[in-house]
């Protein structure tokens, strides 16, 4: 549920801890601890959550680094242990567009197409930690487990791709505000926690952030952001979102009938 009040600054305090206690046991984590929290890996025993986390290349990058090119993407396991990192590619003008941002979990793959033009490439948005693996390496290490935990597995590539679908105007025809609201909830999906307003996301984006996920300039974006205040959807807090995510999902399910 979300409050129309401004937020308490108790509450505030509380979360604002929570936070610094949260980047504390980020510090102290392991890579097997992160490996261990991830839903997606959930399926792997104990012991084969330790093989993995052995087998995995691992290197830190910072902000704006380019962690995977087009080729890599498809190359093999590609596992965000820590941070946020974005896939972006080339458009038709020759800039580069956000398609996704990335919370912990599993890299989705992009094809490397010679008569591709897009150029994907995975960057860090903030400062990231990745452990990469060969699927040789990946499938001996999972040899035990079924054929639906590597199926888990790659429904992660089919999320962003599916969600990549919804968010393009040219083949579902959707409006821009659709498209916004779409993409507000994908993000609490990825990046949200539950507080006294709505879905707090932890993660701070820009205007144009978001502009270039939906395909749209950032004034247009930024006027439709005003329109969701208006409409009691969204909270501002600095740079970051409060989405009333519940109330967002029933207006964009009345918009679809």
């Amino acid at each position: 549920m979300c409050a129309d009040k401004a937020y308490g600054g108790d509450l505030y305090d509380k979360v604002r801890k929570g936070d610094i206690l949260h980047e504390i046991r980020n510090a102290q984590d392991t890579d097997f601890d992160r490996l261990s929290r991830l839903a997606v890996l959930s399926w792997l025993s104990a012991p084969e959550l330790r093989l993995l986390a052995g087998a995995l290349a691992l290197s830190d990058f910072r902000r704006y680094e380019i962690i995977l090119d087009q080729a890599a993407l498809a190359s093999g396991a590609n596992i965000l242990l820590r941070g946020v990192a974005r896939i972006t590619c080339l458009t038709g003008h020759g800039d580069r567009a956000t398609v996704a941002l990335l919370a912990p979990g599993p890299i989705p793959e992009f094809p490397s197409l010679t008569t591709s033009r897009s150029d994907f490439q995975c960057e860090a948005y903030n400062d990231c930690r990745v452990g990469s693996v060969s699927w040789d390496d990946f499938n001996r290490v999972l040899l035990n487990s079924s054929e639906a935990a590597f199926r888990t597995f790659h429904e992660n590539d089919l999320k962003q791709w599916y969600r990549l679908l919804l968010r393009s105007s040219s083949v579902l025809n959707l409006g821009l505000h659709e498209r916004i609201g779409m993409t507000l909830l994908e993000l609490c999906s990825d990046f949200g926690i539950e507080d006294a307003r709505g879905t707090l996301l932890r993660v701070s984006l820009s205007h144009k952030d978001i502009a270039s996920m939906v395909g749209a300039s950032r004034p247009r974006v930024t006027e439709h952001l005003a329109q969701f205040e208006r409409e009691h959807f969204l909270i501002r807090q600095g740079r970051q979102f409060v989405v009333c995510a519940d109330k967002l999902g029933d207006s964009m399910s009345m918009h679809a009938a």
